[in-house]
């Protein structure tokens, strides 16, 4: 008795280039294909790329401003919500947090409530632009990590005399950008010292007009007690002076002291940022399984328009195996080349927006590798139906094309 003939096996190499033929003989329908799913697969490297990206630009503002300054202010009401007035800190308050002994530096500022600043006299009294005027330490810009941007900084001699600094925001809002500006400020010509750039632990510098504490006590009327004094610690001391500012800032009331890290704020916008990355990869998720259904679709109507080529194939020998294995090929190649050209374009979006903002450029190489991982399990799945479909055919009935 004779034994049956074996089908030939196929190499790895031999299934690559069947399913690569496929590919080329419908290059337009493969393209619109490949394409929804790189959309897909951009969308999530994007999200995931430049989500990273400004996390890196906090950690690196975080490294460069350093997370060791503490904010002390007074609480909104002295007496009670009930009250609903605001305490003072002490005007000697800024003297005895000095003597804490892991304090590096200490600076204040003092808001001057009853003056406001204008270009010049003939402004309306309402037309503010929202700028407080505060009353500063000339130690102020080095405790906070501040620079000037044009000009100079309060020093001994401009502290005394009618000098302002401007906040970048306020200088905008008044629109002057010269020093030697003449501004109306509280009744009294003062002169335009500098202007400082935004400080990202400072936010509300950058909206105030800042003149010297002895200059906003004589010309201004400015009482001298301070309400925010900042202060710099040594980096491993910040908790345990944190636990004491209250009771040395206020010794009479403690209670009507808040004391803040400034940088814990950056750190909670990171946090809401990522949980926002989190609803933004969804989409891109939904995006991807969106161009997995096109595949699916574009493989089913690839078998349906194919069945001579698999009729003639299975009269040849070949089994439903190798049809099956030929198709599921055909649709892993199919989306591993949507998935190659995805992470190119995440990778391109990351870059451009990153470089527009001045992050560092950050796409972790497990995004990269997860993106295109989900899309092979995506092809996998979407050319599975067909290939089996495929393999079921009986040569008979597929070269009849019924």
């Amino acid at each position: 008795m004779s034994r049956g003939l074996r089908p030939a096996r196929l190499r790895p190499a031999d299934v690559v280039r069947l399913g690569g033929t496929g590919l080329r003989t419908r290059p337009l329908r493969v393209l619109l294909s490949a394409l929804g799913i790189a959309i897909g697969v951009a969308a999530m490297l994007a999200v995931v790329g430049i989500s990273m990206s400004g996390r890196a630009e906090v950690d690196r503002r975080l490294d460069r401003l350093g997370t060791n300054l503490l904010r002390v202010s007074p609480s909104q009401s002295a007496g009670g919500q009930s009250t609903g007035q605001s305490s003072q800190l002490p005007e000697e308050s800024t003297a005895m947090i000095r003597r804490i002994g892991p304090v590096l530096q200490v600076a204040a500022t003092g808001a001057v409530k009853d003056a406001k600043v204008y270009r010049n006299e003939h402004m309306p009294s309402g037309r503010t632009g929202s700028i407080e005027v505060l009353a500063a330490e000339p130690r102020l810009l080095a405790s906070v990590g501040g620079k000037v941007r044009t000009g100079r900084w309060l020093d001994s001699a401009t502290a005394e005399y009618p000098g302002v600094v401007l906040g970048r925001q306020a200088a905008r809002r008044l629109d002057v950008h010269t020093p030697g500006t003449r501004l109306w400020l509280g009744g009294t010509w003062f002169s335009l010292v500098g202007i400082v750039d935004p400080v990202p632990l400072a936010p509300e510098i950058d909206q105030a007009a800042l003149v010297g504490w002895p200059a906003a006590q004589r010309y201004l009327g400015f009482d001298g007690h301070p309400s925010t004094v900042y202060v710099r610690t040594e980096e491993d001391r910040v908790t345990a002076v944190r636990d004491v500012l209250a009771a040395t800032a206020n010794p009479e009331h403690p209670n009507q002291v808040v004391v803040s890290r400034p940088s814990d704020a950056l750190a909670a916008r990171e946090a809401a940022e990522s949980a926002l990355t989190g609803l933004l990869l969804g989409l891109g998720g939904v995006a991807l399984l969106v161009g997995g259904v096109g595949v699916g679709n574009t493989m089913v109507i690839s078998v349906l328009e194919r069945r001579p080529e698999i009729g003639l194939r299975r009269a040849l020998g070949a089994t439903s195996g190798q049809i099956r294995g030929q198709f599921v090929t055909e649709s892993l190649l199919l989306c591993a080349l949507g998935g190659a050209a995805g992470a190119v374009l995440g990778t391109g979006i990351t870059a451009v927006y990153a470089g527009v903002r001045g992050w560092p450029t950050e796409v972790p190489l497990w995004a990269t590798g997860a993106g295109v991982g989900v899309t092979l399990a995506i092809g996998a799945l979407a050319g599975l139906y067909p290939a089996i479909r495929a393999g079921r055919l009986a040569p008979t009935q597929a070269l009849a094309g019924s």
